[in-house]
């Protein structure tokens, strides 16, 4: 899907305040900028064909040994590689959820099963898709349960994008723990934990042998110059993108309970920094235009998620005096119903 994605602000001018990207927009990057921008000259030349140096650091970084780490153009690459070496298998996806899951495997003639949990695993498909923390809900599923699914499904492949992990304070799969099961990959991203969606880098950890059947599949220099640069950068200055997820939590907790005070609205129980909002009276997609017209803030319309319908919108949380004023902008549009 090219277009229908969260944070389209691209097609609008003067947003103040951004609520529909799953992006940390707190972090200061003045540094990331300085880096780069010595970079520059770089980009005359080829970059590394396979990001190995980064793939390396990684590697490093995470306890885990060669061949363990595969660089990625985004986590999204990552999706549309595994779909393409099991061109033509049955893949379970658990829904409402990210697009692309689906459309990488119909692209690559997957049979797709819709789930709604694991526990509706009861048969046994080639891949099994599942993000987590899942976006849009930001609920994850029990490490306990999940780990437990794995081993009763060992021809299953666990596809496991776990882009929104740092930002929630529930146990989720390690790396150590995806490449000590034969049927786990764990999908990452810099883009989400760094707040550099413009750079497109992720990579995958699972056991060597599944990567191994995933590597003949990359494009060459599919992650330019700049984004392995950039990746070195954040590997090594980690400590000045901290994330507070008792903050985090807080806000969360501080738009659940206005919105369900303002009545006329559901909000899902989440694990992490964004939440689904069901909208009891108006539509999403209205809500959004005023939003944007009135107060400068943008939101996502979720109403292409599969399962959902023109009633929910998910934000994912602020600044406090941003979610503030996503609030007060909120109750002024449900005053023109």
């Amino acid at each position: 899907m090219i277009k229908g994605h969260g944070d389209d602000i691209y097609q609008y001018s003067g947003i103040t305040s951004n609520f529909s990207s799953n992006v940390c927009n707190n972090f200061c990057h003045m540094g990331l900028y300085r880096h780069l921008s010595a970079q520059l000259p770089a980009i005359t030349n080829y970059p590394e064909a396979a990001a190995e140096s980064l793939e390396k650091e990684l590697e490093r970084q995470l306890c885990l040994e060669k061949g363990e780490v595969m660089v990625t153009n985004g986590a999204t690459e990552a999706i549309y590689l595994v779909a393409q070496v099991y061109s033509g298998s049955v893949s379970a996806v658990i829904a409402p959820t990210f697009s692309e899951y689906a459309d990488a495997c119909h692209i690559h003639h997957h049979t797709v099963k819709w789930l709604h949990g694991i526990e509706d695993l009861a048969e046994a498909p080639k891949l099994l898709w599942l993000c987590n923390p899942n976006n849009p809900t930001g609920q994850v599923v029990p490490l306990k349960s999940l780990l437990c699914a794995i081993a009763s499904h060992p021809d299953t492949l666990f596809v496991i994008d776990c882009s929104y992990a740092p930002f929630t304070e529930q146990p989720t799969p390690s790396a150590k723990q995806a490449v000590a099961y034969p049927n786990m990959l764990l999908l990452h991203s810099f883009t989400k934990r760094f707040s550099i969606p413009g750079l497109r880098l992720g990579y995958i950890t699972g056991n060597s042998g599944v990567l191994e059947k995933i590597r003949p599949f990359r494009m060459p220099w599919a992650v330019n110059q700049i984004a392995i640069s950039a990746g070195h950068y954040l590997l090594e200055h980690q400590c000045d993108y901290p994330i507070d997820t008792a903050s985090v939590k807080t806000e969360v907790d501080y738009l659940t309970q206005q919105l369900t005070a303002m009545g006329g609205f559901v909000v899902s129980p989440t694990d992490c920094q964004f939440m689904l909002v069901h909208c009891q009276n108006g539509t999403a997609a209205s809500l959004k235009e005023f939003l944007v017209r009135e107060c400068g803030i943008l939101i996502r319309n979720a109403d292409n998620f599969k399962g959902l319908d023109h009633s929910y919108f998910r934000i994912a949380v602020q600044r406090h005096d941003e979610n503030e004023a996503l609030i007060k902008g909120i109750e002024q549009w449900k005053n023109t119903l």
